[in-house]
């Protein structure tokens, strides 16, 4: 048994006794069905400056440009884009259905689509999940997060009886077109991570003592290394994460830090050995 093999058993073995938590990235929608939606930062950027007219040398920068939008076009402007770029749910994938099954007390979805959300729609009871999502200071100022039922409904706090919450700090298309996407959304939460005030209590409760599983992620960018680093802040000191092309040095860097152990097997043959395994 090779290194992979082992630490997809141990994975295996966390996610049914609700010991992992996965925590997904855009890569994801590399296993979903149609229709498309933007899949990384760039594809993003791309489609909500189609219809702007944005500097060129921020084009390609997705807080950047999305901050020029909200400056210049107004934040309802830039609310619309986002919407635009995820009216259309793609179709969860093997893996976005495996994770429903094992239905894990927590389940951290960071990029923007609703295909989570979508996998455990159809897989869980509706009394059996529900999500938080990340808020804008700049339409929500002093409310860092907000709690939804399956049916969409906001609610005060959440529910202690569901089985899975979603977690998803950057917000989401639905239920109600949240988005921290701009320098401004950033700012403020990073300015107050580090102390953990934006980390919902439940997340942080159910973290505790918990690994985590990166799947369809990148830490090539210091954004996502801080959410990354602050969201697995107090819980386990054992992680691991599907990467199987090359790291960069500080990729690198950061797994090691992190004590974040590489499984260098393609996404699509660890969605199919943990299918494999979600109890019947």
């Amino acid at each position: 048994m090779d290194a992979n093999e082992r630490a997809l058993e141990e994975v295996t073995a966390g996610l049914r006794t609700g010991r992992v938590v996965p925590y997904l990235g855009p890569g994801m929608l590399a296993l979903a069905g149609g229709p498309p939606v933007p899949a990384s930062p760039l594809e993003l950027v791309a489609t909500i400056t189609a219809k702007a007219s944005v500097p060129h040398k921020i084009r390609q920068r997705l807080t950047q440009a999305a901050q020029f939008i909200e400056n210049f076009k107004h934040r309802k402007t830039l609310v619309a884009r986002m919407d635009e770029a995820f009216t259309t749910v793609p179709e969860p994938g093997a893996l976005h259905r495996a994770i429903a099954r094992f239905a894990p007390p927590l389940v951290v979805d960071t990029w923007y689509d609703d295909t989570m959300r979508a996998a455990l729609a159809a897989t869980l009871d509706g009394g059996e999940w529900g999500e938080l999502q990340g808020l804008s200071q700049s339409e929500h100022f002093g409310t860092w997060t907000r709690a939804y039922d399956a049916a969409g409904r906001a609610l005060d706090a959440p529910d202690p009886d569901w089985r899975t919450v979603l977690y998803r700090p950057m917000g989401g298309r639905r239920p109600a077109s949240n988005y921290l996407v701009s320098d401004a959304d950033f700012v403020e939460v990073l300015t107050e991570i580090d102390i953990q005030t934006p980390i919902p209590p439940v997340v942080q409760a159910l973290r505790s003592g918990r690994g985590f599983l990166f799947l369809g992620c990148r830490f090539d960018d210091q954004l996502w290394r801080a959410f990354a680093r602050q969201v697995t802040k107090r819980s386990s000191a054992r992680h691991w994460a599907v990467l199987p092309d090359p790291l960069t040095r500080m990729e690198a860097r950061f797994l090691a830090e992190q004590s974040i152990g590489r499984i260098e097997a393609p996404l699509p043959e660890v969605a199919r050995a943990l299918a494999q395994a979600v109890p019947a």
